[in-house]
């Protein structure tokens, strides 16, 4: 890779988590347990215990996936920044990640963002009871059709597009029943799959506006400052480094859907070739693939996908 090649860093949201997520990379660099005993005392439970051992069920708990992801996403930043030849062009996250690409720009504390980030999962879980809300994943469609079978669906209810994830992939959240009938909806349109997802909070749509309210009030007691790289943020797929740009997306996040179609298409347009997913699993690099398979794209689990991604 020449010296003229721009290099993007993305971070993964929920459902990237896994038990055992970060027993490869604690090898590499046992000096990170630090950083999940940092999230521990602030958490005040054992966060990295959690990730090794469960139950698995605790993992996949919002206010404690969300923890735990960014604070996955955010050692695996410490060892690869140490690696790198090339000062990333633009970080980017999708929904959760987001946060964490702020943590690694320098626009908040990691510990500010721990703290922020388990408030923000216990505000979405009580803005909408476990049971009331659901989310979709719709293959196959066109956005158009999409939002057509949302509308049809809605009937006084709640349902919308929550994340466009890659062409023909959408997920769509909402109230429950509203979900169910624009599962039907877009079947009969020749939808490949339809399916519901084992969430307990129905991200990025209406339903989390009352979670934006209480949530404003956390958000609005943590400092944040000018990112030194530029972050695509979720609402409108734009670099921003402004702060008080920053704090206002972030409100807009909880109940906007998540762009990453566009955000992908504007890390293409910048000039980047290389993009590494940092963090747990390889969702947005699958996703990435389907959107502009011009891209070199690595993930990072381990030594030798670490000495992959930063050898190319």
């Amino acid at each position: 890779m020449s010296t003229e090649s721009k290099l993007a860093v993305v971070f993964p949201g929920q459902g990237s988590q896994s038990l055992g997520m970060m027993n490869g990379l604690i090898e590499i660099k046992p000096e990170l347990k630090e950083v999940f005993a940092t999230a521990s005392e602030l958490l005040s439970y054992d966060l990295l215990d959690v990730i090794t051992s469960g139950p698995e069920e605790k993992l996949n708990q919002t206010e404690v996936t969300q923890p735990a992801l960014l604070a996955t996403s955010y050692a695996t930043w410490l060892i690869l920044k140490e690696h790198l030849k090339l000062k990333p062009t633009v970080f980017a996250g999708h929904s959760l990640g987001e946060y964490t690409a702020l943590v690694c720009a320098n626009v908040i504390s990691f510990e500010d963002a721990i703290t922020l980030v388990a408030e923000r999962g216990r505000c979405m879980q009580r803005a909408v009871p476990e049971g009331v809300g659901a989310m979709a994943a719709i293959l196959g469609l066109e956005n158009e059709q999409v939002t057509q079978a949302c509308t049809d669906a809605a009937q006084g209810e709640i349902v919308s597009a929550a994340n466009f994830n890659s062409p023909g992939q959408i997920v769509i959240a909402g109230n429950n029943n509203a979900v169910v009938r624009a599962i039907d909806s877009a079947k009969e349109m020749g939808a490949k799959r339809a399916i519901l997802l084992p969430v307990s909070v129905p991200s990025h749509c209406m339903l989390m506006k009352d979670a934006a309210v209480e949530f404003e009030t956390a958000l609005n007691k943590v400092s944040l400052h000018d990112a030194e790289i530029p972050v695509l943020q979720n609402v409108d797929a734009k670099p921003k480094s402004s702060s008080d740009e920053i704090r206002s997306a972030l409100l807009e996040q909880l109940y906007m859907p998540v762009r990453w179609v566009d955000s992908v298409n504007n890390i293409k347009d910048s000039g980047v070739i290389k993009v590494i997913e940092c963090g747990p699993g390889k969702v947005l690099s699958g996703l990435i693939k389907r959107i502009d398979r011009s891209f070199e794209i690595f993930s990072i689990q381990d030594r030798a996908s670490l000495e992959k991604a930063v050898s190319s």
